[in-house]
This record gives structure tokens, sequence and C-alpha cells, in this order.
């Protein structure tokens, strides 16, 4: 017995320490223990392979597709009538003498315009002389009248007889292509201009939201027909230019 006595001691003092070890706070024993955390699965994602992006979306809605296509036809006639007016600013810039110098002369009759062609012949002579002849000698008169009032440049018509008229054409200046230069560049803008209105109703009958696919396409398709205008007036500047 006496000699297990320094074997108790020994245990008492042993025992104490790990109790007071054991009433540790929580807190110091978690903050001590390192853990991970795992994020948890996210939700499967939708693909994207099948998303259009916006600038490559088409008119689904039916008024809307009928409006665009009005539209289209309105600006392709704008971009015509502009490319008919400056070939003839061209065909006058060259020299050429043809019949179609006249294109624009428009005759009154009874209160009613007619064409040129309809009342009388154009020919050419030595290549630098335009002949008309009206079919009705009534008619002198007011052909006289429109090709005055047609005040196209260089054009000074010289009465032959009851049913001729010669018009002299001189060769184009400088000066005279500079000048159909810059009536090709105020079409242009008239053009343009014809463009955007045409853009503009369309948009407005529809009344489409902002940003819309209907708007988006609307501009391009203006743009594409702004292109055009301009493409036809370097061209025309370049012809002019190099003469």
């Amino acid at each position: 017995m006496s000699l297990l006595r320094p074997i108790l001691a020994s245990t008492r003092l042993v025992l104490p320490r790990l109790a007071s070890s054991s009433r540790a706070h929580p807190n110091s024993i978690l903050k001590s223990t390192p853990y991970r955390t795992y994020a948890s699965k996210s939700k499967s994602k939708q693909s994207t392979a099948t998303l259009v992006p916006g600038s490559q979306q088409k008119l689904t809605d039916p008024a809307a597709v009928e409006e665009y296509s009005k539209a289209e036809q309105k600006m392709a006639t704008a971009v015509a009538w502009y490319a008919k007016e400056v070939s003839q600013l061209e065909t006058r810039a060259s020299g050429r003498v043809t019949p179609a110098l006249l294109a624009p002369v428009r005759v009154t009759l009874e209160g009613a315009p007619f064409r040129l062609e309809d009342v009388a012949t154009v020919g050419v002579r030595e290549g630098s002389t335009l002949i008309v002849t009206v079919f009705e000698e009534h008619t002198m008169k007011h052909v006289e009248k429109a090709l005055y009032d047609a005040k196209l440049p260089g054009i000074a018509p010289q009465r032959q007889d009851s049913r001729t008229i010669k018009i002299p054409i001189p060769k184009p200046t400088v000066e005279a292509r500079t000048a159909l230069a810059t009536t090709a560049q105020k079409l242009a803008e008239d053009c343009r201009m014809q463009l955007r209105k045409a853009q503009g109703a369309s948009t407005k009958k529809g009344k489409y939201e902002k940003h819309s696919v209907e708007l988006e396409e609307f501009q391009k398709l203006t743009d594409a027909k702004i292109s055009e205008v301009d493409r036809i007036l370097a061209a025309t500047k370049k012809v002019m230019g190099g003469r």
C-alpha cells in the first residue's frame, strides 16, 4: 500500500489538468480546426447554340414584313431615279451629243405635261447638233418654250422652219463639268432625304418599340440604299473629274 501512494498522488496531479483542458471554450476548438467548404452543384445552364444575335434576327410579324416590302420598293424607286438623273449628267459632262440630253424637257399642251419624244423626234447631226422636229406645227411654240424653261446648260434652241429646231451643243468646259458635279451632289442629298422619309413613314406607321428588331431592319435597309447612292455619286464625280 505504501508503494501505491506515490502513484496515486501523481495521478491526481494529471487528472485536473486533463479536466481543465476539456473545459476549453468550443470556439477555440473550431478556430484551431481547419475545414473546407464545397460549392453547391449549379443548375444546368441553357445552351446558347440556338440563340440568334439581334443583328441576325429577321422580321416575323406579317404586318412588319409587308411594310418593309413597301419601304424597300419606295427606296429602290428613289435610287433608280437618282441613277437615271446622274446618267444624263454624265452624258452632258462627257461631251457626247445624244437625244438623252433633252430627256428632262417637258412640253405643256392643254395644261398637261408631255415628254419631248411624245410630240417630236430628236436626232443628231454631225455629232455636235441636235435636231428637233415637231409632229404638229401648232405645237412649235410650246416646244420652244419647254426647251428654254428646262434651263439646260449650253442649250440654245434655233428655229429653222415651222417644224424644225436646231440646237448646237458646245463642248463642256471645266466650269460646266464642275457645275454638273455640283448638281449630282445636290440630287444625291435629295435622294437621301427621300430614303429617310420612307424609313420614317414606315417606322411611324408600325409604332415599333425602341431597339426592336423591326427598327434595326428598317435602319439597315436605309443604310444599304444610302450606300448605293454614295457609290453612284462617287463614280459620277470620278467620271466628271477625269475629263
